[in-house]
């Protein structure tokens, strides 16, 4: 049973990264009110508005909880750790549920107004909603920072309770950035090629495409430079407390993962996205994107499994992960185009836009 929780909880890890990334870039573009985020933030919208399924989602994760944590029922050699008893006030189920309630109340709350205010914004044209749209979203990426921060170490991180990282947090907020910035562009692709995109294909230019292909590029960088400091500051100051973690993830079938990564997440991916060729090509950046979907899929998995598979992929597991993925995805997916289609492909009455797209007409 725990090898089933163990799988559900990696596909729920996952499939989460994608709406909180679709979050965390929206609040971006309504911040900046770059002209890079007209022709995605409907896919982002969509993405934000599937908390709600994913709170259900999470439900069987509360009810599993003693077999997939160790600390809610530890052994007697962790409870004499020092690490450990400084954790004990933290790490009980009782405040474990009340901080999980807190972050979904969080991102549901968040979601809810920039939804709210940008369907008036479409229907009423109301220039003041621009106002409260970026109003919400400073303060918003502070909060959203917090419950991902703190939600991947309840949720993820504790699965090694005697291990610890600054940085862990801030590692999650990039790869749910990374991997809902693949999904909208991939998805972007398939609207291009689709009858009812006609409107985007219409709007969309290869600048655009660009712009949200450097997103993706700073995105890897990002991804690449947290991660190497992590490792870095464990590396340089080689506690046996903290290097546990990293010796478990860098040798045997772990460590070949490991490479994978270096060279398929960030080495390839860094090299094609320089090319501007490959960013203003939407078939071109869309395969970019899917590589990356693929491989976000395993850098969760190699951030999570090992706390409970030290000795590398057990082919046996890899059964449950990879179902649990598909069941999960599949929900979140359908969940996902049935709110796209809510709403129209691209915003309405937006004024930082209209102008341009009247320019944009007119030529």
């Amino acid at each position: 049973m725990s090898q089933i929780l163990h799988a559900y909880l990696l596909a729920y890890v996952y499939w989460l990264m994608i709406p909180l990334g679709c979050m965390a870039i929206l609040m971006m573009h309504h911040l900046t009110g770059g002209w890079w985020g007209y022709p995605i933030r409907r896919l982002l919208e969509a993405g934000s508005r599937t908390f709600g399924v994913m709170a259900l989602l999470f439900i069987p994760i509360l009810i599993g909880m003693k077999p997939i944590y160790p600390w809610v029922n530890p052994p007697e050699e962790m409870t004499h750790n020092p690490n450990y008893h400084f954790k004990l006030a933290y790490l009980n189920p009782s405040f474990f549920i009340v901080r999980a309630l807190i972050y979904f109340a969080i991102l549901m709350g968040l979601a809810h107004f920039l939804n709210k205010w940008s369907r008036e914004q479409d229907a009423t044209g109301d220039p003041r909603l621009a106002k409260y749209l970026e109003g919400i979203s400073g303060p918003g990426l502070i909060l959203w920072g917090m419950a991902v921060s703190f939600a991947m170490i309840d949720w993820v991180m504790s699965l090694e309770p005697e291990w610890f990282s600054t940085i862990y947090g801030m590692i999650f907020m990039i790869v749910a950035a990374l991997t809902a910035m693949s999904f909208v562009i991939f998805v972007l692709r398939r609207l291009t090629d689709d009858e009812r995109g006609k409107e985007v294909r219409e709007n969309v230019t290869p600048g655009q495409f660009n712009d949200l292909g450097n997103l993706m590029l700073a995105f890897t960088m990002l991804w690449a430079y947290l991660s190497f400091s992590q490792f870095l500051i464990i590396w340089a100051g080689n506690i046996k407390d903290e290097i546990p973690w990293y010796m478990t993830r860098a040798f045997g079938g772990w460590g070949k993962l490991a490479v994978v990564l270096i060279v398929l997440h960030f080495a390839l991916p860094f090299l094609l996205l320089l090319q501007r060729n490959v960013k203003r090509r939407v078939d071109r950046l869309s395969a970019v994107a899917a590589m990356m979907i693929v491989l976000s899929v395993v850098d969760v998995y190699w951030l999570m499994v090992p706390a409970y598979e030290k000795d590398g992929p057990h082919m046996g597991s890899l059964f449950w992960d990879i179902f649990c993925l598909v069941v999960i995805g599949a929900l979140w997916i359908a969940t996902y185009f049935w709110q796209l289609g809510k709403m129209p492909l691209l915003p309405l009455h937006d004024p930082r836009f209209e102008g341009e797209l009247q320019h944009e007409h007119g030529d």
